[in-house]
């Protein structure tokens, strides 16, 4: 059979030509999960290039076990292409990953928000510097290692959840463009489990087959967020007045950094018959507000940099029925979408949700099946 045009069959990354021909960049983490999505591809005969960026100073203050892109990372990374056979490079974004990422983490915190940095590091730098190196490379397409799905609908390509709702990152990805998506390619999506990926590791021999997954932000050591903030910014430990929304002050505190919106525990602020939760952060007053757990409940959600990914213009309906997520680790809950602009939405939560905060991301799902429609961050609203 000629291989040439479209005479050749469709390969497994939805390109008319041979896997030997068809390039692919995969960015390497150094995890099991991107290095089995390089593995399955070199073995399945593609013309594989993998790529792990250094992110951040992996010194002593900062090097952990969990984390993504630390030293041990990236050799782990180069000793999976050494056993598969295909090349590797290491790629310095530690100043876009600065500039990009830890700023704005840092600034978003102090301000009360809860940042959600792997988001902006998808967003910025990895689908961003990373994929406009890919096609420096000439690659036909990029992989990943993350658990969600792209799948080819009748207007072109769709982000979907992950087959394993345990798994899914789909939370992450909300910010991926159409123009991405054509580029990028998910192997691990239609997994059933992470023992899936675990049983594919074993199999292409790969040292990092029982490797632990990492759970932390990799430049957060041990999730203390309050130690980096405090490094990033020095004097945002400052201490202050806990006050309750009624405006009485009812203790001290060592410094906003050190709570969360939703927080009850550990205010040091004992003898009150009503439980109470930090309901707001005042940075640039110094005081923790907190008051009754209602004041949590959020119902109108307003957003911002919204990226959307529906077959239909966002702005050519008045209201759309969705499902939306206002946090990672909830599961998705019927909404209104009500566009503003191309980029600016109001979101209206049938049931109020608590601790609904500026800083994350509020990402849109169809109400039935899998499709992902994209997403935006909270703020707080003019």
């Amino acid at each position: 059979m000629s291989f040439d045009g479209n005479e050749h069959p469709m390969n497994s990354l939805g390109f008319a030509k041979p896997p030997a021909e068809t390039r692919v960049v995969v960015a390497m983490s150094g995890g099991v999960d991107s290095s089995v999505v390089a593995a399955q591809l070199a073995e399945e005969g593609y013309d594989v290039v993998g790529v792990t960026l250094q992110l951040y100073d992996h010194g002593a203050a900062l090097a952990k076990k969990g984390a993504c892109c630390a030293g041990i990372d990236i050799h782990d990374a180069r000793r999976v292409a050494e056993e598969m056979g295909f090349p590797h490079y290491v790629l310095d974004y530690e100043n876009i990953f600065k500039d990009a990422v830890i700023d704005e983490f840092a600034d978003s915190y102090l301000a009360g928000a809860t940042p959600v940095p792997c988001i902006r590091c998808n967003e910025r730098v990895k689908f961003k510097d990373l994929l406009e190196t890919a096609r420096d490379l000439e690659a036909d397409c990029m992989a990943t290692g993350h658990y969600i799905q792209r799948k080819i609908g009748a207007g072109g390509p769709e982000l979907h959840c992950a087959t394993d709702a345990n798994r899914d990152q789909s939370y992450f990805l909300f910010s991926t463009t159409p123009e991405q998506l054509e580029f990028l390619r998910f192997p691990l999506g239609h997994l059933p489990s992470k023992a899936a990926t675990r049983e594919l590791a074993a199999k292409y021999g790969l040292a990092v087959a029982d490797k632990p997954d990492s759970q932390d932000i990799c430049f957060v050591p041990n999730g203390d967020y309050a130690s980096v903030i405090e490094k990033l910014r020095p004097g945002a430990a400052d201490p202050g007045e806990i006050v309750h929304a009624d405006g009485r002050v009812l203790g001290q505190h060592e410094g906003v950094i050190h709570y969360t919106i939703g927080q009850r525990r550990g205010l040091g602020i004992g003898g009150l018959t009503e439980p109470l939760y930090v309901v707001r952060l005042d940075v640039d007053a110094k005081q923790v507000i907190v008051g009754p757990k209602e004041m949590l409940a959020t119902r109108i959600v307003p957003l911002r940099e919204v990226n959307w990914l529906g077959d239909e213009p966002m702005m050519s309906r008045p209201e759309w029925e969705i499902a939306v997520k206002v946090r990672s680790t909830r599961p998705p809950r019927a909404a209104i979408l009500r566009p503003i602009s191309e980029t600016e939405a109001e979101v209206e939560l049938l049931t109020a949700e608590e601790g609904v905060s500026p800083g994350q991301a509020c990402v849109f799902y169809q109400t039935t099946g899998s499709r992902v429609l994209g997403g935006g961050w909270i703020w707080r609203g003019v």
